[in-house]
């Protein structure tokens, strides 16, 4: 598996995950200096070419002068994420963009959360691509793959999760009552949050919007959202 780009290499460098070597581009300086020496601390090999070759490794991917191959992302268990009395969670209903996803994977660990929910099928995967455009979130937040959202669903409810649904036409997020164990969940592009989904959740959450476009972006929406939940903990704790 591949990992490009400046911050997504050095971030895993701060990881236990295995890295086989990594390739920078001739005359390393600035966070590449960075990156070789951390990779000189964990022995790790580093090798120098010219930015051609880069090219060519990434398949025309912005690597940013950097390129580090390491083992296939390590999903978490399910039933290991969270626990905590303020445990945040994130679940992705159908999220198949992978600029999406990794923009989720990084607003979700920037707000502290658990850990990340996504399906098994029908829904992006955390892939090298997805990795670099979380700008190495993705190493540092718990992801886990479930068969099904809805048994998900159905499970954190059984384990104190107070599940939400971010989709138009429910509560305000403003209003809500967002104390203790919370799970958000948030659609796909096009479709949302299923019907059934919803339907399994205590309850649907609202971001208004004043404009003339009547949605906004999953991850957009999903960043307004982990950080309303931020906002009221920090408040209790004054």
């Amino acid at each position: 598996m591949l990992v490009f780009g400046r911050n997504a290499v050095l971030e895993l460098l701060k990881t236990d995950k295995t890295v086989e070597k990594i390739v920078l581009e001739q005359g390393a300086q600035g966070t590449l200096g960075k990156i070789f020496a951390e990779a000189r601390k964990k022995n790790i090999r580093v090798q120098f070419a010219p930015r051609n070759v880069l090219d060519k490794i990434a398949s025309g991917g912005k690597h940013q002068g950097a390129v580090a191959y390491t083992t296939e992302f390590s999903y978490a268990d399910f039933y290991e994420l969270g626990g905590g009395e303020d445990s945040l969670l994130v679940l992705c209903d159908g999220i198949e963009d992978v600029h999406n996803l990794g923009a989720i994977l990084r607003v979700a660990e920037c707000a502290g959360a658990d850990g990340v929910i996504i399906p098994k099928a029908k829904g992006a995967c955390v892939t090298d691509a997805v990795i670099r455009i979380s700008a190495g979130a993705a190493e540092h937040i718990p992801v886990a793959k479930v068969p099904s959202v809805n048994a998900a669903v159905d499970e954190l409810k059984s384990r104190g999760y107070w599940v939400y649904a971010l989709e138009a036409g429910g509560e305000s997020i403003y209003s809500a009552n967002l104390k203790g164990k919370i799970a958000l969940v948030v659609g796909g592009e096009d479709s949302g949050v299923h019907r059934l989904t919803r339907e399994k959740c205590d309850g649907v959450l609202s971001i208004p919007l004043f404009g003339k476009v009547n949605s906004l972006n999953a991850s957009v929406a999903l960043g307004i959202a982990v950080y309303e939940v931020v906002r009221g903990r920090l408040q209790q704790k004054e």
